[in-house]
């Protein structure tokens, strides 16, 4: 079986075939071009999804920081919700606990605007850097410039 037109016929059938070529250490058929791709692409996907969520995360607590007014229980459900996703990330592939920092200051601007459109706020009023730390993005009890989390409804 050719494992490069399999590759751009049937991807699925492509990851089952290598699968088991794998298991059985025949690896003179492998398609390494496409299986560097793949690889390369994995780790891109990773990467991508600490972004988003760590975007939505910050863009949710400027807002809760900002927006006092417009806090709610959907906004507290999704700050909570994307730190347990960026955990679980975390837990799975902990290397990506490295990135943080860098992605961080990658995805803040974005963070920014989205924050901005949502609270119809000048980007002017937001911290020109991330002001949160790390930790304080990861810290289920941490809402901003908020001791008592009332919400409305």
């Amino acid at each position: 079986m050719n494992m490069q037109s399999l590759y751009d016929r049937d991807f699925n059938l492509w990851i089952q075939e290598h699968i088991l070529l794998l298991k059985e250490a025949r690896f003179n058929e492998i398609d390494t071009v496409h299986l560097v791709e793949e690889l390369e692409d994995m780790g891109k996907r990773d990467k991508r999804e600490l972004k988003s969520r760590l975007r939505v995360l910050i863009a949710h607590l400027l807002k809760w920081q900002f927006q006092p007014e417009g806090r709610s229980t959907s906004w507290e459900s999704s700050i909570n919700e994307q730190r347990l996703e960026i955990i679980y990330l975390l837990k799975d592939m902990p290397s990506l606990k490295n990135l943080i920092d860098s992605a961080i200051m990658e995805i803040y601007t974005d963070a920014v605007d989205w924050a901005s459109d949502e609270t119809k706020l000048a980007q002017t009023v937001f911290p020109p850097q991330c002001p949160f730390s790390q930790e304080q993005l990861l810290d289920k009890k941490f809402f901003p410039y908020d001791n008592k989390r009332q919400c409305q409804d």
